[in-house]
């Protein structure tokens, strides 16, 4: 009897019986036994956050170091490079499709639009997505097959990315129609293949094993992850590698991206398939002398004393500059949505404009250009808006620090007490307010969305960046404020932070640098601010 040991869902029980069928096809009894791991009982957070290394396989390496199993049976891409001592890959069996599939919720009209929202829990897949398509939003999807399927028809999203072998082997692919096979993405190392683990002394059911493996396949999967393992990348980073062979030529591509997609390190090489020793760790290597340590010093988390997040991406410039017992994490809680607006439902020209971020700015340009708009009067918020409309745009009639101020100007300067307000669908209501209340006819045109892309956040993260009201809402969505010190980029955003957190301190400059500043300051000396 070999006793099998697998997770318990559709798709790794498609596994575990798979590896059952060939062993009894050579005369061998077996008995699936079912053991879950951390992976499947943490489903809030994506891989990359749970912080351990073989959330998919730890429970069923213990199970193999005890006895309980004879084997294990994993997807072998969840497999960490390093495997437990005493354990050993015993089998690899014939690959399946490498490729990964886009499952519509509808239909691909939305890629008429410039804007949309893809699921996946997969760093890789994140980065990839985004290099192709930057503006789009990317939400975290985890759970089971059938589990993230059902999420993806219940939400509003335009699409989720899996794994097409997985979907195939339960029998879940939908029609035609309904998917798109991404060609274009690099896959994960050894994906769609299936690993069967055993004890290093268990010389027996090893040498039964060893009739299931496919040597091309396990030459194939072994570079990948030789690749994966000298950029020690695991579940932490962004690395695509695919290996395959035609006739005797085995040819090989790894990929490094930044989080944000917007950085890309590549290496391709065809070579004979009984002369290609150490390629994967070649291609490594190449990676790391070629930009790549930078991007993984910036992926990799240093274990610091204090640990602080922030809300939107920082430059490696700007965290370098915070004190050496500081540790930063970051992502973008809120993401900007362009709207199309229609020439005509703007009467140009126009006499005055008014803008009071710069996200304003960027949504009007990107529709037109300032010849096509005809601005007169300019008028806007802050030194950011002010300079990007100078660069872009033109002349400025008036710029203050602060909405109120710019309508009390407004309301004592203008005489024909009319003006194009453009703006975002969270706006806030000083301005509008004041020039309404001295009899202000004021066209509102929403030229962009803000939209919350909110995720649960460590609670080793004692302080939080801010740099918008949006900002903190996101982060509330699902994250606690107990505990907590608020930085904030300006008096607006700590305005809003003040109904939820008990500490919170506002930059001395509106900007990202002065934010920076504030955390450094803070806890050279921490005092208590509300």
């Amino acid at each position: 009897m070999i006793k099998i040991g697998t997770r318990s869902s559709e798709l790794a029980l498609w596994q575990a019986n798979t590896v059952a069928a060939h062993l009894e096809e050579l005369g061998h009894t077996t008995s699936i036994i079912k053991i879950d791991s951390l992976g499947d009982q943490v489903l809030d957070k994506p891989l990359y956050e749970l912080g351990v290394t073989g959330v998919f396989t730890k429970s069923l390496d213990i199970a193999l170091l005890n006895g309980q199993i004879d084997v294990a049976v994993h997807s072998l891409k969840d497999v960490p490079t390093k495997l437990p001592e005493g354990v050993v890959q015993a089998a690899v069996l014939k690959r399946g499709n490498y490729n990964d599939v886009l499952i519509l919720r509808e239909d691909e009209n939305f890629f008429e639009n410039e804007q949309a929202t893809i699921a996946t829990g997969s760093l890789r897949r994140k980065a990839q997505w985004l290099h192709r398509y930057p503006k789009h939003i990317i939400v975290g999807l985890r759970g089971n097959v059938n589990t993230r399927l059902q999420k993806l028809k219940d939400s509003s999203w335009n699409a989720a990315i899996f794994a097409l072998a997985g979907l195939s082997r339960i029998k879940l692919l939908p029609k035609k129609h309904k998917h798109i096979k991404l060609d274009w993405m690099t896959p994960a190392p050894a994906q769609g293949a299936v690993m069967v683990a055993a004890l290093e002394k268990n010389n027996h059911v090893i040498d039964i094993c060893k009739e299931l493996n496919d040597e091309e396949t396990a030459l194939c999967v072994h570079i990948e992850r030789q690749f994966l393992r000298v950029l020690e990348g695991g579940c932490t980073a962004p690395i695509g590698a695919l290996a395959t062979i035609k006739e005797e030529e085995l040819s090989f591509k790894g990929v490094l991206f930044s989080p944000d997609g917007k950085k890309k390190i590549e290496f391709s090489k065809t070579a004979l398939k009984n002369e290609v020793n150490d390629l994967g760790e070649f291609a490594a290597n190449y990676i790391l002398s070629n930009g790549g340590k930078k991007i993984m010093r910036e992926i990799v988390e240093v274990d610091k004393t204090i640990n602080v997040f922030s809300t939107k991406y920082l430059s490696k410039e700007l965290t370098s500059k915070l004190q050496s017992d500081i540790g930063i994490s970051m992502s973008d809680f809120i993401s900007i949505k362009n709207q199309r607006i229609k020439l005509k439902d703007i009467k140009t020209p126009i006499k005055n404009a008014v803008f009071t971020s710069q996200n304003a700015v960027e949504a009007i340009l990107f529709n037109y250009t300032a010849e096509e708009l005809e601005f007169k009067d300019i008028y806007c918020v802050g030194r950011r808006t002010k300079r990007l409309i100078k660069n872009k745009i033109g002349i400025i009639a008036h710029a203050e620090s602060s909405a109120e101020k710019l309508a009390l100007y407004l309301k004592e300067k203008i005489e024909d007490k009319e003006i194009v307000f453009f703006c975002g669908n969270k706006r806030r209501e000083e301005l509008p307010k004041i020039l309404k209340q001295s009899a202000f006819k004021i066209h509102e045109i929403e030229c962009y969305q803000t939209v919350l892309t909110p995720q649960k956040i460590d609670l080793k993260f004692y302080g939080v960046l801010f740099y918008s009201p949006s900002g903190i809402l996101s982060f509330l969505q699902n994250n606690t404020t107990k505990n907590r010190v608020a930085f904030c980029i300006g008096e607006t955003t700590a305005s809003k932070a003040r109904l939820y957190f008990d500490t919170v301190i506002v930059a001395k400059t509106t900007s990202k640098n002065g934010v920076i500043n504030a955390v450094n300051n803070y806890f050279e000396n921490p005092i208590k601010v509300s």
